[in-house]
């Protein structure tokens, strides 16, 4: 009951038709994976409703509504972000990532990438080069936290102190996050409605839409792979300069992906000849880092008059802040989510949720975004920009309540959930995804292929 009133919620705000919720079939029920938090319904509730806007969209093209199924436990395990390649699963963090003790706390530090693990090692005084993380211990153990997440957003490294609910209540960005949304459908520019290509009742909802996927973690590649499983060309564009993570791998399945440097006028016409063909522009860059290259929402709503554009940020777009660089095990820490799960484990140590439930959340609040602003865009023309945060989606998640002795539930075997598929980074073994249209199954129908492997140009 709980899933069905979060998804009722969901559709309420993105403005979409109440009677299409009565395809929606939802089973299962919290806890499915060791948690105080649930994780389960903010999984199950989230990848409804994506899929169920995508079909709503697919009726507006013209074809009949379709139920849309989706069980707990699968919507919370296709949010682990489980997959393996030949046979090894890549390990998801870089040996410094992770919580240290402070003098007076704890800070977490995200190090995947690493220039943000070397910048953060050389902010302790330490050679990266020559530093383990014993080191990083030592050295981190004689700061405050509040004065190391500090030094760190000044120069521009991702770290964030440990926080209890309270004090995040208490913080101006705190109070900025509980003011906004969980998301925003905005308008924000005249233009006819974008005609759609015909779609066929064998055709997934999204077909013949284009999709710019200008993102890289974590949230905005599993929103826009969700776009392509219902059917988008969704194109990945990548620039050849900057490193990925494993995950891409995943992420990349059903995607054409691309290379095309934005600093070079090569590049950036490259952006251009795809943008005048595209239905959707999603991008998850630093704040306002996009506009000046000149494909900020506005320079894409120019370009392109009827666009759908999707922002993604860390800490939203309001209070200080707004600027700052994040993902999303640095957000449940400094929002209260990692004490909270520690108290409730009742030894104290500051915990993790067992998935990074407020980027794979806000991913599929993209993909719901999306659909419902392109719904809008048919219904009243126009150009749309739609933002999403994980500090917003973490804020939502909160608000649906903990999980009486939630951390007790068991590991459930991942097995038959389960997928295998050849790809450009060899054999590809993950999840299935999660929902499961009644008329017109999900499919990834291109195999996940290595950054640069596709010209930027749409079939």
């Amino acid at each position: 009951m709980k899933s069905i009133g979060a998804v009722q919620g969901l559709w309420q705000q993105a403005g979409l038709p109440a009677d299409a919720l009565d395809f929606a079939r939802l089973t299962g029920a919290d806890p499915v994976l060791p948690s105080s938090f649930a994780v389960g319904t903010a999984a199950q509730s989230t990848i409804a409703a994506a899929a169920l806007a995508a079909c709503e969209l697919g009726h507006l093209r013209g074809v009949p509504r379709q139920q849309v199924a989706v069980d707990m436990l699968h919507a919370a395990l296709d949010c682990t972000a489980w997959f393996s390649i030949d046979g090894r699963v890549p390990p998801q963090w870089d040996p410094f990532s992770g919580l240290y003790r402070c003098a007076d706390g704890w800070v977490r530090v995200h190090a995947n990438f690493a220039h943000h693990r070397d910048g953060a090692l050389r902010l302790l005084g330490l050679d990266p080069a020559a530093s383990g993380r014993a080191d990083a211990e030592r050295a981190i153990s004689a700061w405050q936290a509040l004065d190391f997440e500090q030094a760190a957003a000044e120069k521009k490294l991702v770290v964030a102190a440990l926080r209890r609910f309270d004090e995040w209540d208490a913080t101006p960005q705190g109070r900025a996050v509980a003011a906004q949304p969980l998301f925003s459908i905005e308008r924000i520019g005249d233009a006819p409605p974008l005609a759609l290509p015909p779609l066929h009742e064998d055709d997934r909802p999204l077909a013949g839409l284009r999709v710019l996927d200008l993102t890289r973690v974590l949230a905005g590649p599993v929103g826009c792979r969700a776009l392509a499983a219902y059917g988008a060309d969704v194109m990945l564009v990548n620039s050849p300069h900057l490193p990925n993570i494993d995950a891409i791998a995943d992420t990349s399945r059903g995607k054409l992906s691309a290379h095309a440097d934005l600093r070079s006028e090569a590049g950036r016409e490259a952006l251009s000849g795809l943008l005048a063909d595209a239905h959707v522009f999603v991008e998850g860059y630093r704040p306002r880092g996009l506009a000046a290259l000149g494909f900020g929402p506005e320079e894409a709503a120019a370009r392109r008059p009827g666009i759908v554009y999707v922002s993604l940020s860390a800490y939203g777009t309001q209070g200080p802040w707004a600027d700052r660089r994040g993902f999303d095990s640095l957000v449940q820490t400094a929002m209260g989510f990692n004490h909270a799960e520690g108290e409730a484990a009742g030894d104290g140590k500051p915990r993790p949720l067992p998935m990074q439930m407020l980027d794979e959340a806000s991913g599929y609040l993209i993909a719901l975004g999306v659909a419902a602003a392109l719904w809008r865009q048919q219904q009243e023309s126009g150009s749309w920009h739609v933002q999403v945060s994980l500090a917003q989606t973490g804020h939502w998640l909160r608000g649906l309540g903990r999980v009486s002795g939630g951390l007790a539930a068991a590991e459930p075997d991942i097995e038959p959930w389960l997928e295998s598929a050849p790809s450009g980074f060899g054999e590809l073994r993950g999840m299935r995804h999660s929902a499961q249209l009644a008329r017109t199954p999900v499919v990834w129908a291109r195999p996940s292929m290595p950054p640069g492997s596709d010209p930027p140009a749409w079939p």
